[in-house]
């Protein structure tokens, strides 16, 4: 089993940028992928950034059209913790965002975060 726990969620104006973290403890050398989804009230929840680490020590990213140039993920894997920079959030990013971890690309997510909030007032 892999646990993860988020933070890094709160209140922010837009523009303003803020930075989530994934903790993964367990089996969490047995994960590969790791992703962050977002759901907002009334809306399907939609992968936002997604990181791929691979035994040669490079990685490969996914990000969706509406956050590509504004958001960056990074795994950090000493550390077992990945990372959204949020940067330029406007209101529509205002969402639950959960972290999910699992395998190959694209990812099978089986495990899932808590969620945390993330409010962007215009």
């Amino acid at each position: 089993q892999v646990q993860l726990a988020e933070s890094g969620g709160g209140l922010v104006q837009a523009g303003d940028s803020l930075r989530l973290s994934c903790a993964a403890s367990g089996r969490a050398s047995s994960i590969n992928t790791k992703g962050w989804f977002r759901q907002a009230p009334g809306k399907e929840r939609e992968l936002v950034a997604a990181v791929n680490w691979r035994w040669s020590g490079s990685s490969r990213t996914y990000y969706a059209d509406s956050v590509k140039g504004r958001f960056t993920i990074a795994w950090d894997n000493a550390k077992n913790t990945v990372f959204l920079q949020m940067n330029s959030l406007r209101p529509e990013d205002a969402a639950v965002y959960y972290c999910a971890a699992g395998n190959d690309w694209p990812a099978t997510y089986n495990y899932w975060g808590q969620g945390t909030q993330v409010t962007v007032s215009s």
